[in-house]
């Protein structure tokens, strides 16, 4: 005779538990969480290839837990590249900060705006700007203008550094930073679509020539 097996305590699935905990969150946890799992979708497959159930699924939590956060999937995405697109410059502005003075500040610029690993950068700012073309949320746009301009005043307090600094001479930085931040996009453009193909050498050598034709260095002494 076959001994009776003692009896099991029945286990409440995994997904009900999960379930739970994620009730006890509180509401800006899981709409970070969701955001979160949003920044890798679209730097690897586009703003346009990502949609709710791929979120949720990266998330790892239901369709309707998504829904019930955002309003549209053009929220989270925008949220996500809102996201990644501050931590990229306020890393960048951190690492000029540290710099010895405002020519090594911008070739430091220079130099992490072009690496192997930035295309995925590329590829979500320019997701973002095409975002602001799909709908009329003025919030958006402003949140859009914001960014841009503080882009803006971040190139030329590093250039205006150079020239109090006596690094350089320059009378035109507004000018200079507008140059600057064009150049950037549409070197970053080729070089994503490699139409005419760019390598991230030749995309620092187009912006640091134009450093040294724009801000001359002032002779030593």
């Amino acid at each position: 005779m076959t001994p009776a097996k003692p009896p099991q305590t029945a286990k409440s699935p995994r997904r009900a538990v999960a379930a739970a905990d994620r009730t006890r969150q509180p509401t800006e946890v899981r709409r970070r969480l969701i955001v979160e799992a949003a920044v890798p979708l679209i730097a690897e497959r586009g703003y346009a290839a990502v949609g709710v159930r791929d979120v949720a699924a990266a998330a790892g939590v239901s369709v309707g837990t998504v829904t019930y956060h955002f309003g549209s999937v053009q929220e989270i995405l925008s949220e996500a590249m809102v996201l990644h697109i501050e931590r990229y410059y306020s890393d960048l502005s951190e690492a000029a900060e540290q710099a010895a003075g405002g020519a090594e500040a911008l070739r430091l610029l220079v130099d992490a705006l072009f690496t192997e690993d930035t295309d995925r950068h590329w590829r979500m700012w320019f997701d973002y700007w095409n975002a602001g073309d799909q709908g009329n949320d003025e919030a958006f746009a402003r949140g859009q203008a914001q960014r841009y301009e503080a882009w803006h005043q971040q190139i030329r307090a590093l250039a205006e550094r150079g020239v109090t600094d006596g690094e350089f001479t320059g009378d035109d930085l507004d000018g200079f930073t507008a140059r600057f931040a064009a150049l950037a996009d549409g070197l970053a453009l080729q070089r994503l679509r490699q139409a005419p193909p760019l390598s991230t050498e030749d995309a620092r050598r187009h912006l640091n020539r134009l450093i040294e034709t724009e801000l001359v260095r002032r002779p030593p002494g």
